[in-house]
């Protein structure tokens, strides 16, 4: 029997966030249990231009119907992302008026779209998934300190009461936020099918056991959105400086924090970080092989502390050395799980200088971690137990 899924994810490849998203649909349609029909509404990539071009998508595939809806503009500021959300939501409703769905699944890192799939659940009595990726009510006293944060936390606070509650089955992307979210709604049930590494990937890992000591200046690579999120402004600059005489930095991505880490590194004469726009995953991958170092960061923020960031995976199915910035739940994954990761505390300068003492300047074997973590393994979990919501 054929079940008929409405998915909202607003991003999706080709935007450099969402492969995991197009995981989860590769697996609900190849799942052997029955057939899947899902109607994806998603967003025309605008945060990176270049990456997409209208109907570029190519031809529709069996069980697969994608509808993206245009936004007003790129997104550079916290209004100019509410007023794209508007008009998502209402594309959303324009485009499923008078369709009927057997089940509404929503992937989400800031509360609204899980909000959107929520407010159609209800009003259609229709049982709904969630994919959360983040916290958002967590975060918002930190992006925004004083009244205004707490308002709006207060006002999410809500939003994600009315949201979960809705739900009949809900996935955590973290471990870590299960704390927050069992307190909150102990009456629910959670899963906790993270990310994962791609194919993509398996196929760019190095010879292991091969030593690839630098010759010459360390080569250390980040790639990856540039945001607040990230907070690179508060360590690339300082730690270039540091290493002046001896590494160079390649920054590869962007995003709204972007214009703050390049006026840090005129403020500070820095030359030797290079900023690089972002790239296909299949041009990324060169990148990495060309690194000594592959450079992680998280902001300072509490919220943090329950995370784990996706780059991670990426970064470990290459071998290569990890010098990450983490704390909290993301630093006892990286430091349990991933060998050959240097942390250190976010925004330390000293603490990311004795870290990168510690690192091991070669090919690392993850093979065990790559095995575990293989997104299509997990995505193969993950969609048995989509499809059992009822």
């Amino acid at each position: 029997m054929t079940m008929r899924i409405l998915l909202l994810s607003y991003y999706y490849p080709p935007d450099l966030a969402a492969f995991r998203v197009e995981a989860m649909v590769e697996a609900l349609l190849a799942h052997p249990g029955g057939e899947a029909q899902i109607d994806l509404l998603t967003t025309c990539p605008n945060r990176y231009a270049a990456s997409y071009v209208a109907g570029s998508d190519g031809p529709q595939r069996p069980g697969l119907c994608i509808t993206r809806i245009a936004l007003p503009r790129a997104p550079n500021n916290f209004r100019d992302q509410a007023r794209g959300f508007a008009a998502y939501a209402h594309g959303v409703r324009k485009a499923i008026k008078g369709k009927e769905y057997d089940l509404i699944l929503a992937s989400s890192s800031r509360l609204m779209t899980a909000a959107l799939a929520a407010s159609i659940a209800r009003a259609r009595k229709t049982p709904l998934y969630l994919d959360i990726r983040d916290i958002f009510v967590d975060v918002l006293p930190e992006l925004f300190p004083g009244l205004r944060g707490n308002i709006l936390a207060r006002l999410f606070a809500v939003v994600e009461r009315l949201t979960i509650n809705q739900a009949s089955r809900i996935n955590l992307v973290s471990p870590g936020f299960l704390g927050y979210f069992v307190a909150r709604y102990p009456h629910k049930r959670f899963a906790t099918f993270t990310n994962g590494i791609d194919d993509l990937f398996f196929q760019s890992a190095l010879p292991q056991g091969i030593p690839c000591a630098p010759a010459g200046r360390l080569k250390i690579v980040y790639a990856g959105n540039i945001g607040a999120g990230q907070g690179l402004e508060k360590i690339i600059p300082q730690l270039a400086q540091r290493l002046a005489d001896r590494a160079s930095f390649y920054v590869i991505g962007h995003g709204g924090t972007l214009h703050k880490l390049r006026d840090e590194l005129q403020r500070l004469r820095i030359t030797n970080v290079e900023l690089i726009a972002p790239m296909p995953r299949a041009q990324l991958i060169n990148h990495y092989r060309q690194a000594d170092v592959l450079f992680l960061h998280l902001n300072t923020f509490k919220a943090f502390l329950k995370v784990i960031p996706s780059k991670l995976f990426e970064y470990a199915a290459t071998g290569k050395p990890i010098l990450a910035g983490l704390d909290g739940y993301s630093k006892h994954f990286a430091t349990t799980h991933i060998a050959n990761t240097a942390v250190f505390a976010p925004a330390d300068l000293e603490s990311a200088i004795a870290a990168l003492a510690r690192l091991r300047l070669e090919p690392t074997d993850r093979s065990a971690f790559i095995r575990d973590y293989a997104r299509t393994t997990i995505q193969q979990h993950m969609a048995i137990d989509i499809l059992s919501t009822r």
